[in-house]
């Protein structure tokens, strides 16, 4: 039972997956989807991203979770990141993300994507910071984070590698 699970959330994430890369926009001249196979357990497929802030380029990879593939239905997005509590960026989603099943919250550590379901938002982590209730792990960030900490608002875009 467990492993046909697996095999059926695998199935949505590949399905999520093409769904999205499907509704690009034209603008976007090339992408590929191609699931990555996960270091920790090689049997659960990885999605992986990229960030471009300010002409910099930054790795990430995605959950397997409901939440991260939601998020990955969005992609590509362009959004206005703003400096929150000297520790992340965080910008609205046009779409809120479904946490049903998610623990309680997490204490994230820089690098790391989230998704604050009390205010709807994305949160990008270049710092660490204390346990918040409500806040969902989407995936993490590789690399250096130094365009995160960039003082004042930047603009992110955020698309399948």
């Amino acid at each position: 039972m467990r492993r046909a699970t697996r095999i059926i959330g695998q199935l949505l994430s590949l399905c999520l997956a093409f769904a999205a890369v499907s509704a690009c926009s034209a603008e976007q001249k090339h992408h590929t989807v191609a699931p990555m196979e996960n270091a920790s357990n090689p049997e659960v497929p990885s999605v992986k991203v990229r960030l471009i802030i300010n002409n910099q380029t930054l790795s990430a990879t995605l959950e397997d979770s409901v939440p991260a593939r939601e998020f990955a239905a969005q992609l590509p997005i362009t959004l206005q990141l703003e400096d929150h509590a000297a520790t992340e960026k965080i910008a609205q989603l046009p779409y809120g993300l479904s946490i049903a099943g998610e623990p309680d919250g997490f204490t994230p550590v820089a690098g790391d994507i989230a998704f604050y379901a009390p205010w709807g938002n994305l949160a990008l982590f270049h710092r660490p910071f204390r346990y918040s209730k409500g806040l969902v792990r989407l995936g993490r960030i590789q690399g250096d984070l130094q365009a995160l900490r960039a003082e004042g608002p930047v603009e992110a875009r955020i698309e399948f590698e």
